[in-house]
């Protein structure tokens, strides 16, 4: 357990050099966050519950490196608060109940207290159970992180108390902004004079993949890669030599972690079973957590086959069920079968494309696209004389159970969102859509 004490510096007595560079820089105000606007800006949940001085529970939701750490650190410490963190990982119920305790006692104070736990997806039932009361009652403000959706992986009862904040994977522009902080306030890096070139910096922020932390240890890596001079350059050789660092080890909590999952989630969507084999291979070996990949294998069934191959996504929820049932050591080979199908399975994003341009639509019109009044409910007699379902064509009453009718609103009538493309059964889809809408010319 670790109680922070915001009177003082937690890291003193550490000597600087020995503190890594993302800790070095970590912001120190809610105003220095970078990346997470929408959460910290001028009158944004975050900045006034700050202003108000009233922490809520909260489940911090984003990808590795986005800032929820700094973002629960900040929170306690600009509201006043303690500071107790717990990782899930390494953490049990007595060091729970050791928190609550002196939380307890604070409370009796009049003083507030803030629990973050790190990765509160890992914590089981039982240690979840066991904040419930606590969290009721205001003992403690609980603030987790977590890099899975809190829906499936959180206690639905915790979770009723908690407020869900979604953090996003930092933008380019984010990284940016940070890497040229770090380089020109870091007070070890400003001794050493360093710089990066603009085709190393790029390569950088794109392997960086919107996590900051990572950046900073690559970036913190190719300097020790580079030749020491008065003004250290790091280029592209440097700068390569750190990323593909032979120290790197697969760690279900570290940076390489996600590395793992990515160069798997891109196999298979890639049409290569073999690499995505190779993948599974690697992180089962290195323990991970089974439900985890299948999980992960749900999400790729209906982004990158969808209706190309409907039965992907049947095979990977069939899956996900059996992995939960069975456990390891024999789970891993029906990971196996349905990685491999879903490798060998043709692939389309059409039906994730088709939601995204709809969203975008449904973000430019708001309710200003109204519903044709033919497609409205009519359940009163009132709302049938204004016309609501009125020469509504029940397709099933025509030829081939189908009429062609305007279900769009007018004002995007000649929208099209869906387009099928000619891979696997997604060819028949595209093929029966447009023999039907033949004459809109919409397929």
């Amino acid at each position: 357990m670790e109680l922070f004490n915001f009177g003082e510096d937690n890291l003193e007595d550490i000597p600087r050099e020995f503190i890594p560079l993302a800790e070095r820089i970590r912001a120190v105000r809610i105003s220095d966050v970078v990346g997470q606007e929408h959460l910290t800006g001028e009158d944004t949940i975050i900045n006034k519950m700050i202003k108000n001085k009233a922490v809520f529970s909260m489940i911090l939701w984003g990808p590795p490196g986005s800032g929820k750490t700094t973002l629960a650190k900040l929170i306690a410490k600009e509201s006043g608060s303690k500071f107790y963190k717990l990782s899930a990982v390494s953490s049990g119920v007595k060091d729970l109940r050791e928190v609550i305790y002196n939380a307890g006692i604070a409370a009796r104070r009049g003083e507030s207290a803030v629990l973050f736990i790190d990765e509160i997806h890992r914590y089981n039932k039982g240690q979840q159970d066991a904040l419930l009361n606590s969290v009721e009652k205001g003992i403690i403000r609980l603030i987790g992180a977590t890099t899975e959706n809190p829906s499936f992986e959180v206690n639905s009862s915790l979770l009723s108390r908690s407020k869900v904040l979604k953090l996003n994977p930092l933008s380019e522009a984010a990284l940016e902004n940070i890497l040229e902080r770090a380089l020109k306030e870091d007070e070890i890096i400003k001794v050493q004079n360093v710089n990066i070139s603009e085709d190393a910096k790029k390569i950088l922020i794109e392997a960086s993949g919107g996590d900051a932390r990572k950046m900073l240890n690559t970036i913190e890596l190719a300097i020790e890669f580079s030749e020491k001079s008065e003004n250290l350059i790091i280029s592209q050789v440097e700068l390569k030599k750190a990323l593909t660092d032979n120290r790197k080890k697969y760690d279900k909590t570290g940076d390489y972690h996600y590395d793992v999952i990515s160069a798997f989630i891109k196999s298979v969507r890639g049409s290569d079973p073999d690499a995505a084999i190779y993948y599974l291979a690697r992180m089962l070996d290195a323990g991970e957590n089974p439900e985890f990949i299948a999980r992960r294998l749900i999400i790729l069934a209906s982004e990158d086959i969808g209706n190309a191959s409907p039965n992907g996504l049947v095979m990977a929820q069939t899956c996900f069920e059996a992995v939960r049932v069975i456990g390891m050591p024999e789970a891993r080979i029906i990971l196996a079968q349905a990685t491999t199908y879903l490798a060998s399975q043709p692939k389309s994003n059409a039906s994730y494309e088709a939601l995204n341009k709809a969203l975008e639509v449904v973000e430019k019109e708001g309710d200003n696209a109204e519903i044709p009044l033919h497609l409205r409910n009519a359940p009163t007699k009132m709302m049938k004389e204004f016309g609501f379902g009125k020469e509504y064509k029940y397709p099933h009453d025509f030829d081939g159970h189908f009429i062609q009718e305007d279900y769009l609103p007018e004002k995007i009538k000649n929208e099209q969102f869906y387009f099928p493309t000619e891979e696997g059964m997604e060819k028949q889809i595209k093929e029966r859509l447009s023999s039907k809408w033949k004459n809109k010319k919409r397929y």
